[in-house]
């Protein structure tokens, strides 16, 4: 079956799990190894028709969050869309991308993904949070942490609420008391003057915004500050099942 993956995370899954995937995004660069002889035919939000209708694909894959409705909506060839937004969501669609695909390999992988969500919880200490690449701050004193707040984009500032895949994810591994956005807008502006510098961290993700690339900037914030991989957090499928399965190892 000729696959073409309009989304990043299932793009890196599916070609673990054996598919024949014939057409990408801009944005899927994993796995680097194999994702380079794959034709690129746009973003997510966007495609080149001809581009993809010259690859002649069995099937189109979506998803609801990443993708428009217009890509939805087009008849040229079987679409197959997704709906992920929340990690208890992974196992239901990845058994349902299985079945679309018959790749056995996906529904493996939503068997291990209802194991790992039936695990009791076990956070973890801040000062020992998975994932981080470096401390622009260390956390001095942990008991003073009340809130978390994982910041995605710069001018203007931005950061997740519970009602994404990502806050779902920081939900099972610190805690859900330690999230501070619980509004409904999923991606919210903020302003860091409104925080308390001695009880908010800030976790500044490597993507989409590269805050990697800006750490004298950052530094000069005094909050209790750390850069992450952003990718472990936010990309669904296979890479936030092995980031979970580790954890839930150590």
């Amino acid at each position: 079956m000729r696959i073409i993956s309009m989304v990043p995370s299932w793009t890196e899954t599916l070609i673990a799990a054996g598919a024949d995937v014939v057409g990408r995004t801009r944005f899927c660069i994993h796995p680097h190894d194999q994702i380079k002889g794959i034709p690129a035919i746009g973003g997510t939000k966007d495609w080149d028709l001809k581009k993809l209708e010259s690859l002649k694909p069995d099937l189109i894959i979506l998803d609801r969050e990443e993708n428009t409705r217009e890509m939805g909506a087009y008849s040229g060839a079987p679409i197959f869309t997704t709906h992920v937004q929340n990690i208890n969501d992974m196992p239901k669609e990845l058994a349902l991308l299985a079945t679309a695909t018959k790749l056995p390999k996906l529904m493996e992988y939503s068997h291990r993904f209802s194991s790992v969500l039936a695990m009791p919880k076990k956070h973890r200490s801040l000062a020992n949070l998975p994932t981080v690449e470096e401390w622009l701050h260390p956390i001095h004193d942990e008991a003073k942490i009340e809130t978390i707040v994982y910041m995605i984009w710069k001018n203007p500032w931005m950061a997740v609420s519970r009602q994404t895949f990502i806050g779902s994810m920081l939900e099972h591994v610190v805690g859900e008391n330690k999230i501070l956005f619980t509004e409904a807008v999923s991606y919210p502006k903020i302003s860091l003057e409104t925080l308390n510098e001695e009880t908010t961290l800030l976790l500044f993700s490597t993507e989409p915004f590269p805050f990697a690339k800006q750490k004298t900037e950052l530094k000069k914030l005094r909050f209790p500050s750390a850069i992450v991989d952003g990718e472990k957090w936010s990309w669904f499928g296979l890479r936030s099942l092995l980031f979970l399965e580790s954890f839930h190892s150590l």
